[in-house]
């Protein structure tokens, strides 16, 4: 018997398939051990020794694989052909040795194969080797490098940040580019600008387009026409003027067709054209690499998709040719195209991202896979064969204007067009466009320039008179460069050597996660919390966040891999300077680090209020100087210095030119008298009725979201401050009212103790719902069921999963009150912020259980019940005695001493006298 190792389970049901019954095919589950999240972990005091620990998940496939390796013949390590996948063979060798489980006599073999296809693993089965040492090593590197910054910088962080997470090496850098671009953009000063079109007419009042680029020779410049007068100048002085082309410009021109997908490229494609974030992508390229069900076999439909390669192996590229061939014709397959890998060292990359057999096109596949996995084969379809496709052939035009200006200056146009001849590569696939710094038209894009691109010409000769039917002088700004999205973050990352195919998904997982950032619009953007962390480590662990340190450490890490650099020389020299500058940090003050912060982040939080005033002046003593000040309870905010006298507060981010001017406006006054107020505290604005009597505090009310506090009136005021508002009584008692909390507006009904919510749409419906929709709206909660005080509806199923795969039973992914989680024989699993619930696999909820239930989450056994018997209650007199409190080592020697003491007690208390003469009897 020969047992082959894979890392899921989806793989190891497909190649047993293969393989046949001389085969056990095992499934790992991904890693099975880890370094402990604790410290000592890594020692490098001890050479960097590194202590492993297997996780409760892989305690019982690691018995599985040592049982079965007992009696084999052979073992095959077959994990994915990566550094993660050397790894995971690395360490399933190592417990077995360790656990003794292997004779003398097995041999072992390590196999990689790119594909889920049977001549693909057939192929591998022929070609095995042993594991490679330096691409471990690798491993080992990055894995200790990792466990040492977030170890030791994640605790600098607590003592003198509170409030922040963690750290990590690559993360931080990851997360200082998004804070950098933020602050570019708020940096940026708008500049305005105009620019001149014509809409001119041949004499077969054919359409020409052309903008304004010379006056009198001179070339203009983007911002040379900056007003509206001047531009309003220029339109009347070439308005109603003869036009004539001065000259005709054709050139033939080319477009070549892109590499196949890597890692990255097909990430940033994927966000751009399908709108998936980079973790989404990843997953769903798995299930089309581990294979679908197609006819009765499963084969996976890509190959292997963590990869930075963008090189395709002879045989496929004849494939994909003759595809193109038979579908196309030949004209579009002139020639083979070979591509080459341009990052530095791609030893993780073996073939591009690509299809196993280009036959299998989208349209045959789509009925075989979901909406989304459909979509993303789709696109690594189209790319792989574009490849290979002849180039497009394009003829662009460009045609000068001239007019003669009744200013008596000369005005020079330019109309651009271009006219594809062939099409090539572009009859399959076209790469989605990044964001470009563009310019607002009255709100609107100015792609004047992209579609020049695509414009087309009428036939025109030089000396061809052309009319003006519209001349218009449009008004543009400036913008700031655009945040970035997850695709575009790649890009960056990868352009600055950081971080490899492996950590993208994470990395951004990881940001979101810890809420550095958020992400709106599919844009990133940095939560305080983020860019307070990129502060304090820019401030004080510059080196370790700078982009050339990161990507040479990658660098490092890639020589390392080809046995080109020793991995402990890198660790010592790592750590040497780093735990350096850990040191001379330890003994700083916070108030240090703070003044450090403000500094830094001055711009953003005391931004200039363009009077020439302090921005850091206390709105409201006037005296004293804002500062940031940090909470263990609730994060960073700003206040004043001048505390307690002035006990001025506002959040991190809130302008004092904005919601801070209005803290303490008087919108007005209530029937009786009081004043009600806008205040500003650290949670944002909020409205007060009456100012503090004593020990009682005034009313207050929070401004619920969607409302800005600048617009509210004293009719809206009165209104919020009067929640919550009684509905009525319904016809079985009790009471209805209406009222905003933490999640927003709702109705609850109060009945003998017992209470039924029930949330509302908006805001407005807690003001004009009345008693009979009320009504309603409780009794379709009823009925929805729920047996706690607070009656919710059944959790909805958004996917069932299928069979626990060891221990039975149905997992099932449900939206829940708080979010969405798995479920599992009771065991409930959070599903985390960064993934998309819908796209969760079996193995994805699998392990997220069992991460529960070795964290201690999950019902509670009848064992665990007992385990723990009940302590007999102590008499009341020794209850009363007096406790003293005593050393460690004062407690153990006492310990017998009380236990004497405690019997004697017992025995003499009549209920033990009682059950003593009752056992003797």
């Amino acid at each position: 018997m020969n047992v082959v190792i894979v890392e899921s389970a989806a793989k190891a049901k497909t190649i047993n398939k293969y393989l046949g019954p001389t085969y056990k095919v095992i499934a790992s589950y991904g890693h099975v051990r880890d370094l402990p999240a604790k410290n000592g972990s890594v020692e490098p005091d001890h050479d960097f020794n590194m202590h492993w620990e297997v996780d409760g998940k892989s305690q019982k496939i690691i018995r599985e694989i040592a049982d079965a390796v007992k009696g084999a013949d052979k073992l095959i390590l077959a994990t994915d052909p990566d550094r993660e996948g050397e790894a995971i063979s690395w360490h399933i060798l190592e417990i077995l040795h360790q656990k003794k489980a292997l004779k003398k006599t097995t041999e072992v073999e390590r196999v990689a194969f790119n594909a889920i296809t049977k001549q693909s693993i057939l192929a591998a089965l022929k070609e095995p080797r042993a594991i490679d040492g330096p691409l471990v090593e690798a491993y080992l590197a990055r894995r200790a490098l990792d466990y040492l910054v977030g170890f030791t910088l994640s605790p600098v962080l607590w003592r003198k940040l509170p409030g922040s997470r963690s750290a990590g090496r690559v993360q931080s850098v990851a997360l200082r580019l998004v804070c950098d671009r933020e602050a570019e953009i708020e940096a940026f000063r708008t500049d305005e600008y105009w620019t001149i079109e014509a809409l001119l007419s041949t004499a077969k009042n054919e359409d020409v387009k052309s903008r304004l680029v010379a006056i009198d020779g001179t070339t203009l410049k983007k911002l040379d026409i900056k007003d509206e007068a001047s531009a309003t100048a220029i339109k009347a002085a070439i308005t109603s003027r003869d036009f004539r082309v001065a000259s005709i410009d054709k050139k033939a021109a080319k477009r070549n067709p892109y590499p196949p997908f890597t890692t990255s490229t097909l990430q940033m494609d994927a966000s751009r054209k399908l709108g998936y974030s980079a973790k989404q992508t990843m997953q769903i390229a798995q299930r089309l690499y581990e294979g679908v069900d197609i006819g009765g076999e499963t084969t996976g439909l890509i190959t292997y998709m963590r990869t930075d390669g963008v090189q395709i192996v002879p045989e496929a590229v004849s494939q994909i040719r003759d595809t193109i061939s038979a579908m196309y014709g030949k004209n579009y397959t002139p020639f083979a195209r070979e591509y080459k890998t341009k990052a530095k060292n791609a030893q993780e990359a073996h073939e591009a991202i690509r299809p196993t057999d280009p036959r299998r096109t989208p349209d045959q596949m789509r009925k075989h896979l979901q909406k989304d996995q459909a979509a993303l084969y789709d696109l690594i379809w189209k790319r792989a064969v574009a490849s290979q496709m002849a180039p497009a052939d394009l003829e662009q035009t460009t045609a000068e204007i001239e007019v003669q200006g009744s200013d008596g200056k000369s005005y020079g146009l330019r109309a651009n067009g271009s006219v594809l001849l062939f099409d090539g590569f572009l009859r399959v696939y076209e790469e989605g466009r990044d964001d470009r710094v563009r310019t607002i038209e009255k709100g609107k894009d100015d792609t004047s320039d992209a579609d020049d691109e695509n414009r087309r010409l009428p036939p025109l000769v030089a000396g061809d008179k052309l009319t003006d039917k519209e001349v218009n002088a449009d008004q543009h700004f400036t913008q700031p460069p655009p945040r970035f999205s997850e695709a575009t973050l790649v890009k960056r990352m990868e352009e600055l050597g950081i971080g490899r195919p492996s950590t993208y998904a994470s990395t951004m997982a990881v940001l979101v996660d810890r809420d550095y950032v958020r992400i709106e619009k599919k844009r990133l953007i940095p939560e305080d919390k983020g860019r307070l962390v990129i502060a304090f480590l820019e401030s004080f662990f510059k080196r370790y966040v700078e982009y050339d340190f990161t990507a040479d450490l990658e660098e490092k890490l890639d020589l390392i891999s080809n046995n080109e650099l020793d991995y402990k020389n890198v660790l010592r020299d790592f750590w040497r300077d780093f735990i350096a500058a850990v040191g001379e940090i330890q003994d700083l003050r916070v108030g240090d680090v703070l003044d450090a912060l403000n500094e830094m982040l001055g711009p953003h939080v005391f931004p200039d209020k363009g009077d020439g005033s302090d921005p850091r002046l206390c709105p409201k003593c006037n005296k004293g100087r804002l500062s940031l000040k940090i909470s263990g309870k609730y994060g960073a905010f700003i206040g004043c210095g001048n505390y307690p006298e002035c006990n001025y507060t506002r959040q991190l981010t809130q302008s004092d030119s904005g919601d801070a001017a209005l803290d303490g406006k008087i919108l007005g006054y209530d029937d009786a008298g009081s004043a009600v107020t806008l205040r500003t505290g650290r949670f944002g604005p909020y409205l007060q009725l009456g100012e503090p009597e004593k020990d009682e505090k005034p009313k207050r009310s929070s401004i619920p979201r969607g409302i800005d506090a600048a617009t509210i009136d004293l009719e809206k005021a009165l209104q919020l401050l009067s929640l919550p508002r009684n509905v009525g009584s319904p016809p079985e008692g009790g009471t209805i009212t209406a009222g905003l909390g933490r999640f927003g507006p709702f109705i609850v009904h109060e009945n003998d103790d017992a209470k039924t919510y029930v949330n509302l749409e908006s805001v407005e419906d807690v003001f004009t719902i009345g008693l009979n929709r009320a009504i309603t709206l409780l009794a379709e909660k009823r009925a929805g069921g729920g047996k706690s005080r607070f009656q919710r509806n059944a959790p909805k199923v958004l996917k069932e999963l299928g069979a626990h795969p060891t221990e039975g039973g149905p997992v099932q992914v449900l939206e829940g009150r708080y979010g969405p989680y798995v479920t599992h024989n009771k065991v409930n699993a959070t599903v985390p912020r960064a993934k998309d619930p819908t796209s969760l696999t079996l193995e994805d909820a699998v392990a997220l259980i069992a991460e529960r239930v070795a964290n201690g989450g999950g019902k509670k056994t009848k064992a665990r019940k007992t385990a723990k018997p009940k302590a007999e209650k102590a008499p009341k007199a020794a209850a009363k005695e007096p406790k003293t409190a005593k050393a460690p080592a004062a407690k153990k020697a006492a310990a017998p001493r009380a236990a004497k003491k405690t019997a004697a007690k017992k025995t003499a208390s009549p209920s033990a006298a009682k059950k003593l003469a009752k056992a003797k009897a």
